[in-house]
């Protein structure tokens, strides 16, 4: 995959003049130009030469999620559907599980898996629904995985749809959230009453 020389500089940490410099001494010239001049290196090269991350080193990793401790048995139909699909590539797999709201994005699953993704370790990210990844901000990641040369695939892809039924979905998504942790809450009360 070949990127812009402002990606370059940002991925290996140097100015956009450092990289024209290195390449007016030959010392790192970039893979090609574009008819226009503009310098495009290969990102796999980079990664490899700065970051000591070769292609052969890169894994898949799955992610799954379900958000109460009660959601176990889809937890792990998610990662044996991943497994399943990951186990036809020749490439190592992980799969990383997760527990916790879709809201929330300091779930250690999601922060192991963000650090492999920025180390340029990850070859392909595979989830069962995009939701399983973050209810709102996956397209963040997934742009951060674009950057880094990592494949998103999502098993069970929905449709497009349309602006009223998107928004409909992220109101009953913020609604749902908000009772469950206001039932929870509840039931917490609940039992350190009962036990008292």
């Amino acid at each position: 995959m070949l990127v812009s020389i402002g990606k370059a500089a940002k991925l290996i940490g140097v100015s956009i003049s450092t990289l024209r410099r290195w390449d007016s001494s030959q010392s790192l010239s970039p893979q090609s130009r574009t008819l226009g001049g503009h310098r495009r290196y290969n990102l796999e090269f980079l990664k490899e030469k700065f970051l000591g991350v070769s292609k052969a080193d890169r894994i898949n990793v799955g992610y799954s999620r379900v958000s109460s401790s009660d959601q176990k048995q889809d937890l792990e139909r998610q990662s044996e559907a991943l497994s399943q699909y990951l186990s036809g590539y020749s490439t190592k797999f992980e799969i990383i599980k997760d527990l916790g709201s879709g809201l929330k994005t300091d779930k250690p699953g999601l922060r192991k898996l963000l650090r492999l993704i920025l180390a340029g370790k990850v070859a392909q990210l595979v989830i069962t629904y995009q939701d399983r990844l973050l209810r709102f901000g996956s397209n963040l990641i997934f742009e951060v995985c674009k950057f880094m040369g990592t494949e998103v695939n999502i098993l069970n892809d929905k449709p497009d749809q349309s602006f009223e039924e998107e928004l409909s979905c992220d109101v009953i998504t913020i609604m749902t959230v908000a009772c469950a942790r206001l039932y929870g809450k509840r039931s917490h009360q609940n039992r350190k009453s009962l036990a008292a």
